[in-house]
């Protein structure tokens, strides 16, 4: 390889040929108003504590909202919930006002009937270079009896995502 270019276009194809599950993470934000984006860069950590770590691109929309936050929610979708994916990566302002979800007994934004839901304190940040690392310390785990939402090949379960345009 090489130019920055070109190493950029094939880390992305490698990266794209990894599939993964994909996430909401939700807070509230300073104001008292949720706020969530969609998250793909999401694994465990640690048995003991449990810990978590998802990545937030630095200039993301809510970037700065989610680095004051020290409580919030990982909520792994379903495969039948590609409309929260999209929808949670989209540019619409008021997200919650087109999906059901509800505050929790710990105060965060929970989306209905995922996979899964993880509410988590934030344990520590880390600056890694565009992005900055999150690692989250359980605090609640929900668990369904459903099928996860792949993210493959820049598809969503199975559909293009160019589909969604």
């Amino acid at each position: 390889m090489d130019n920055k270019t070109e190493q950029i276009a094939y880390f992305k194809a490698a990266m794209g040929n990894y599939p993964t599950g994909v996430t909401v993470v939700t807070a509230f934000n300073d104001e008292g108003k949720p706020m969530g984006m969609t998250v793909n860069s999401f694994a465990s950590v640690s048995l003991d504590p449990l810990l978590i770590l998802w990545s937030i691109d630095k200039s993301a929309y809510s970037y700065e909202d989610f680095l004051k936050v020290d409580k919030f929610t990982v909520n792994i979708l379903a495969a039948d919930q590609a409309h929260l994916c999209t929808l949670f990566s989209s540019k619409v302002e008021d997200r919650f006002s087109n999906c059901d979800w509800q505050k929790s007994e710990l105060n965060l934004p929970i989306l209905s009937d995922t996979l899964a839901t993880l509410q988590c304190k934030v344990y520590s940040q880390i600056d890694a270079g565009d992005h900055t690392t999150i690692i989250g310390e359980l605090l609640d785990i929900q668990n369904n009896s459903k099928e996860p939402l792949l993210y493959h090949r820049r598809t969503i379960g199975g559909i293009p995502q160019d589909f969604y345009n």
